[in-house]
């Protein structure tokens, strides 16, 4: 250890006499501290938050959507479907039926999404197959034809907390009415409501309060008779093998659909752009905010350097009339400085990726000792708090808190290595 790193070192101790600075070191540690822990925990969430919002939105839905020009119906859709199941890259490909209905019981009304699926070729483009924790998606086979000749009624599934607000179970009965109807997706006449009984065969819950509440499923062919469509589908949904792939896909999913009714396909980017770009650009701002923490408190650092040079002048004097050069000096207080914020930047580090780490037990700790909900579904879109590090993310996080400490030290540095032995032992 050279005679800079041994002063400096020994710097951060203060005499009982001169205890005041050793405070204003503590509160420059734990400033430091205190901003990288805040960057790497808010960070993490944010991350966590926008992975779980991604998972969850493709989970319910497809990569991609293929719909006819003008929202008319496709009435080729097997044939349609086929061709996209060829396209490299992907991997499921479903046509749906998409329609708004209430939902009425005896305990509410409620304005629900419904939409008509394909049983069997469901699971290879949603997570709706692996979400269900009630009843079964088979129970969607029995047709209005069945019920003519079997009795009963077709089934319907809902999402969890769509069951709680009507107050409904699998086995319940619900009355379905649209506010109109076309004769032809396309176009046509309108007619007023229409208004059929089925039967909840069925609850899902995906851990996303807005399809939870709002989306409804029925097998396609009751759609059809439902909606008065015929034979026909509103779009196709495509899964992909890769979700960040999807723009790719698409185009060639376009190649494959030339010639004939024209089509168009979105991927699930553009159709939650606005969602995913407020994320992003709230998940920068937080940065810049963070980061000005960290900057408060490497002015800590310059203010305690500048208190130590005040107070180490006749020292300072002393180790130059022995020799020590302008560059000695300035690396003594370098290095107190770079002490700072190493020690400041390991704790935050730390700390934050403990916190980060086990922020779920933590967040449910906190709810069941206070007896309330941090994040309710009903405004967050999700039922718990997520958390994802990502180490690069934390390693430019401490690159920039030692960048700064170390700018933070370099006036303070240069004003004591000015010092001339004259003006240090002046007044001695």
């Amino acid at each position: 250890m050279g005679f800079e790193s041994f002063i400096g070192l020994r710097y951060l101790r203060a005499k009982r006499k001169t205890s005041f600075v050793s405070v204003i070191t503590f509160i420059s540690i734990l400033g430091i501290t205190v901003g990288v822990s805040a960057l790497i925990i808010v960070l993490a969430v944010m991350t966590g938050f926008e992975e779980d919002l991604k998972k969850k939105i493709l989970g319910i839905n497809s990569h991609i959507v293929v719909s006819a020009f003008g929202g008319s119906a496709i009435y080729d859709y097997n044939e349609v479907t086929a061709k996209i199941r060829t396209v490299d890259g992907v991997t499921g490909a479903s046509p749906f039926i998409y329609g708004q209905a209430l939902l009425s019981t005896e305990d509410g009304v409620m304005g629900v999404v419904v939409r008509g699926v394909e049983r069997e070729t469901l699971g290879d483009v949603s997570i709706l197959p692996d979400k269900m924790i009630d009843g079964s998606l088979e129970a969607l086979d029995k047709s209005f034809k069945d019920t003519k000749t079997q009795g009963g009624v077709p089934g319907i599934v809902i999402g969890a907390e769509l069951a709680n607000i009507l107050g409904v179970r699998v086995g319940t009965g619900v009355n379905v009415v649209t506010p109109s109807v076309r004769s032809s997706l396309a176009g046509g006449s309108r007619t007023g409501p229409r208004m059929t009984r089925l039967e909840v065969v069925g609850i899902f819950e995906v851990g996303m309060y807005e399809y939870d509440s709002t989306l409804a499923f029925i097998s396609l062919e009751n759609a059809q008779s439902f909606f008065k469509v015929k034979d026909s589908a509103t779009g196709i949904e495509v899964k992909t093998s890769d979700a960040y792939r999807a723009e790719e896909i698409r185009n060639d999913i376009k190649d494959v659909l030339k010639g004939g009714t024209p089509y168009f396909a979105r991927t699930w980017m553009e159709m939650n752009k606005n969602l995913f770009s407020a994320l992003k650009l709230e998940k920068a701002a937080m940065f810049i905010i963070l980061m000005l923490v960290v900057m408060v408190a490497a002015l800590n650092i310059i203010s305690t350097l500048i208190m130590v040079v005040m107070q180490k002048g006749k020292e300072i004097a002393i180790l130059k009339s022995l020799g020590a050069t302008s560059r000695s000096i300035m690396k003594i207080f370098m290095i107190e400085g770079v002490v700072i914020g190493l020690v400041g930047t390991f704790l935050g580090t730390v700390i934050g990726l403990l916190t980060a780490l086990n922020l779920e037990a933590i967040v449910r700790f906190i709810e069941n000792t206070f007896n309330f909900r941090i994040l309710p579904p009903s405004i967050y879109y999700i039922d718990k708090l997520p958390s994802k590090v990502e180490p690069m993310t934390v390693l430019a996080i401490i690159i920039i808190s030692l960048a700064i400490s170390f700018l933070a030290t370099v006036y303070p540095s240069w004003k004591a290595s000015r010092f001339t032995p004259v003006e240090g032992l002046r007044y001695e």
